[in-house]
């Protein structure tokens, strides 16, 4: 079942940090979003494979914006 993996607080994507097809492990890091000058990581709830990837880096997006699917 996919899950979407959505931004916890407003900011500009500053990386992302993984590509679609990899595997991914729980609390692994995939975009890190730059809010009020701090550098905040989104990590993945849970074990899957990278889908759809929704955002780009220097996207701004807004708290509960998708950033990614996993599979």
């Amino acid at each position: 079942m996919p899950t979407d993996v959505e931004a916890h607080i407003t900011g500009t994507v500053w990386k992302i940090e993984v590509s679609a097809g990899q595997s991914v492990a729980p609390e692994d890091t995939l975009v890190i979003i730059e809010s009020m000058k701090m550098e905040m990581p989104v990590e993945a709830p849970r074990a899957g494979v990278v889908g759809e990837i929704r955002a780009k880096e220097g996207q701004a997006v807004a708290e509960g914006d998708v950033l990614l699917v996993l599979e």
